[in-house]
C-alpha cells in the first residue's frame, strides 16, 4: 500500500533530547549551586530518566511524581545531599529551559525537506505538551508538520492505540497508507504495528532496544532508502 502520511516521534528521534538535556542541566545546576560534575550525574540520571517514563507510559506514575523522582533518584544514586525544595526548583526549571536549546540529530532538516516533498507530515509524542511545541518552534521545525499530537491532548499515552488512533483521525489519514518512524520500540513501534501502521525504528544508541525483524536505521539520513 502506497505510503501517505509519515508520523515522527520528537524527542531521541528528530530532537536530540540528550544533548539539550545536558546543556539544560548544565544551566540550572550553577544558576542553583549545585556542585556536582555533569556527567557524573548523567551517568546515573540517563538510565533512571528512562525508567521513570516508562513507569510514567504504564501509568504507574503522575506527571509531577516523574518530574520529581527521577531527579530524587539520581541524587540519591551519587550521594548527593539535596533539599526537597530544591529538587522542586530544578524539576520546574528543568521545564523552563528545556526547549531553550534546540539541537536536532545530524541530518534532521535534510530528512525533512526530501519527506515533505513527497508525504504529509505528523508529529506523534508522548512528552509534555507545555513543552513539545515550544521545542518544535525554538528549534524551527514546527512548520513542516500538519498534526501535531500529545499523549496530554488525548489523555493516555504510546503505546495505547487511542493515541495512534486519534493522530490517524485528526490527519485524515488510514493506518494502511501511514508509517511511524522513532526511537522507543514498545511506544512508536509496537504501539504503531499494533493499529496497522508501517514502521521504521531509530536506533541511535546503545540505551535503545532493538528487534532485528523490525525496519531498523542507525541515522535519520538512512530513512531516504526507505521512503
Amino acid at each position: 500500500m502506497e505510503i501517505k502520511h509519515v508520523f515522527l516521534d520528537l524527542d531521541h528521534t528528530l530532537w536530540d533530547f540528550e544533548k539539550n538535556s545536558a546543556l539544560t542541566f548544565e544551566k540550572i545546576f550553577k544558576e542553583n549551586n549545585v556542585n556536582l560534575k555533569i556527567e557524573d550525574f548523567l551517568k546515573v540520571y540517563i538510565p533512571l530518566n528512562l525508567k521513570y517514563w516508562k513507569m510514567y507510559r504504564e501509568e504507574k506514575i503522575s506527571k509531577e511524581a516523574l518530574r520529581y523522582e527521577r531527579l530524587k533518584s539520581a541524587f540519591d544514586a551519587i550521594n548527593y545531599t539535596v533539599s526537597d525544595d530544591l529538587i522542586h526548583q530544578l524539576a520546574d526549571d528543568y521545564i523552563k529551559y528545556l526547549s531553550s536549546f534546540n539541537h536536532l540529530f545530524e541530518g534532521a532538516i535534510e530528512l525533512l525537506d526530501y519527506l515533505k516533498e513527497k508525504y504529509t507530515l505528523h508529529i506523534i509524542t508522548n512528552g509534555f505538551q507545555e513543552i513539545q511545541s515550544k521545542k518544535m518552534i525554538n528549534s524551527k521545525i514546527h512548520h513542516y508538520f500538519t498534526a501535531i499530537v500529545t499523549s496530554e491532548s488525548v489523555g493516555v499515552k504510546k503505546p495505547n492505540p487511542k493515541v495512534f488512533n486519534h493522530a490517524l483521525e485528526l490527519a485524515g489519514a488510514k493506518a494502511e497508507n501511514s508509517i511511524m518512524i522513532g526511537d522507543s520500540l514498545e511506544a512508536d513501534i509496537l504501539g504503531a504495528l499494533n493499529v496497522g501502521m508501517q514502521t521504521i525504528h531509530c536506533v541511535f544508541d546503545a540505551f535503545t532496544k532493538r528487534d532485528e525483524k523490525i525496519t531498523s536505521v542507525n541515522h535519520l539520513l538512512e530513512i531516504k532508502e526507505y521512503l
